[in-house]
């Protein structure tokens, strides 16, 4: 491992004729060395900026430098830090690394001595980062609320620790169900703001003629009722973040008001004249399209910059795959703890039921299902006879297209199957009804009847999509409602079948 030789060291030593030469050291090491006296000196330097290494002696005129250890590991993870003294005991020595100190050094050293340790100490951090990246490139299955492994959700945990400390406004838009306010709150305790305040307003559930008052807070006697002087969200959210969950059920007017509030950060309640400043970080969201709501004059344009300006988009249960047995295990625990019942797992037809279901209602209708049969039932095992008749119904067309397909795929493959199988038996003005039919609807050529395998039927829909779509396999795939990967894993498969019907 190549050690970087351009790294910073704040040196922190009460002699000067020791400091300059200890300086001297370790700039022959590649080091950009800042020396300081005391101890208050060297907290002032870290609050300006936090270097590499800290080269720390214990005995200073002002304090011990174990207590600036302490404040360092406290504050300031990434320092590394090396302790020096002339006054040195096994007994120090194992105090220094017990509270975090990379390695202990006995005055007087030589400068190969020094180097020793600080090449030790660069390596040690380079290995750090390492791991750090490592984890970090791997699939997050739990991140701040949030429960899934999906490349689909792998996005927006990345953007949100992207945007989590910025203060650029943030839109979230989805389905219902999909969660928003979840994402909301991961953006707040991801970031700098987390030990403030996170206030949510639900646009759509104040009444029009409350909502001003909700968001700006109102002076006593500003209207029936207002019997006393009440701060808004806007004022809680000070130093915060304001979740406004359904952007686009506010009122036009109220939109002219919130606009010049973002712009400024100053607002007045409702009934009073004085002006109030704010420093409140925004995140909205919206379950309709936001661009269709502007076009049709129900959102203001200029708002809409304003807030859209990074958006997050919350995929659909539905598309994501192997997420839906994992937040089904997830929320099974949860609610088996919770109603004393003894469930350990979900059964094999369970699950191939929960991931072909389309999921209109998303994680929110997955809750409820799932707390629906613990509630209900008792046993080890959710069986596919505990769930609701809305789920059951799908695997009955399920399992007629699973045995026809002639490459192992998976339960979103059989989607896109069935929407294909759909598809193709409306065209021939024909009901699906059965196997047979089904088998049909996909085996004929058209022209002559003649009977051709199910793959090949299958590969002439799906090339006919990608050259509709000018060759945009991962186009071709959403309109197919399957994914990417499944269209070039089945390319790899018509291959290996050619070469065995050739």
């Amino acid at each position: 491992m190549e050690i970087d030789h351009s790294f910073t060291v704040l040196l922190v030593e009460d002699s000067m004729s020791l400091g300059a030469l200890y300086t001297e050291y370790l700039r022959a090491e590649g080091a950009k060395v800042t020396h300081v006296n005391h101890g208050e000196d060297a907290l002032a330097e870290m609050e300006r900026w936090q270097p590499d290494l800290l080269v720390l002696d214990i005995k200073l005129p002002d304090m011990s430098g174990m207590d600036i250890l302490q404040k360092v590991q406290s504050n300031y993870t990434d320092i590394t830090v090396i302790m020096i003294t002339a006054h040195g005991t096994i007994d120090l020595a194992v105090e220094s690394m017990k509270s975090g100190a990379f390695d202990f050094l006995v005055k007087p050293f030589d400068a190969k001595r020094l180097s020793i340790t600080v090449r030790n100490a660069l390596k040690q951090r380079q290995l750090v980062n390492l791991v750090a990246k490592y984890e970090q490139s791997l699939p997050k299955a739990n991140y701040k609320g949030f429960v899934g492994e999906s490349l689909s959700m792998q996005a927006v945990y990345k953007t949100i620790d992207c945007v989590a400390n910025s203060k650029a406004s943030v839109f979230i838009v989805g389905e219902s169900g999909t969660g928003k306010e979840v994402c909301a709150h991961a953006i707040h305790h991801a970031g700098n703001r987390r030990d403030n305040a996170f206030v949510a307003l639900n646009c759509a559930s104040i009444p029009k003629d409350l909502i001003e008052s909700e968001i700006f807070g109102h002076t006593k006697g500003a209207f029936t009722g207002a019997v006393a002087n009440r701060d808004g969200a806007a004022s809680r959210a000070d130093g915060g973040t304001l979740f406004l969950d359904e952007i686009c059920e506010m009122d036009l007017e109220l939109q002219s008001k919130l606009l010049r509030f973002i712009q400024t950060g100053i607002f007045q309640k409702v009934g009073g004249t004085k002006e109030e400043r704010v420093d409140v970080r925004f995140v909205s969201a919206t379950n309709r399209i936001p661009w269709e709501e502007v076009k049709h004059g129900r959102f203001r344009e200029d708002l809409f910059y304003r807030l859209h300006v990074i958006p997050i988009e919350l995929p659909p249960l539905r598309m994501r795959g192997k997420d839906i047995t994992l937040l089904a295990n997830k929320l099974l625990k949860e609610y088996n703890n919770e109603e004393g019942k003894q469930f350990k797992s979900l059964s094999s037809d369970t699950k191939k039921i929960l991931q072909s279901y389309d999921w209109p209602g998303n994680v929110r209708q997955l809750q409820n299902i799932i707390r629906q049969v613990v509630v209900l039932n008792s046993s080890d095992i959710v069986e596919a006879s505990m769930l609701p008749p809305q789920l059951t119904s799908t695997l009955s067309r399920t399992s007629l297209v699973q045995p026809l397909i002639g490459v192992q795929s998976t339960a979103e493959d059989n989607r896109g199957l069935t929407d294909v199988v759909s598809c193709l038996s409306s065209e021939d003005g024909k009901e699906d009804t059965g196997l047979y039919q089904t088998e049909a609807s996909l085996s004929c050529s058209g022209e002559d009847d003649k009977i051709i395998p199910l793959w090949l039927s299958e590969k002439h829909t799906i090339e006919a999509a990608i050259k509709q779509c000018d060759g945009n396999v991962p186009k071709a795939a959403a309109l197919l409602d399957i994914s990417a990967s499944t269209i070039y894993r089945k390319r790899q498969s018509w291959e290996e079948q050619q070469k065995v019907t050739s």
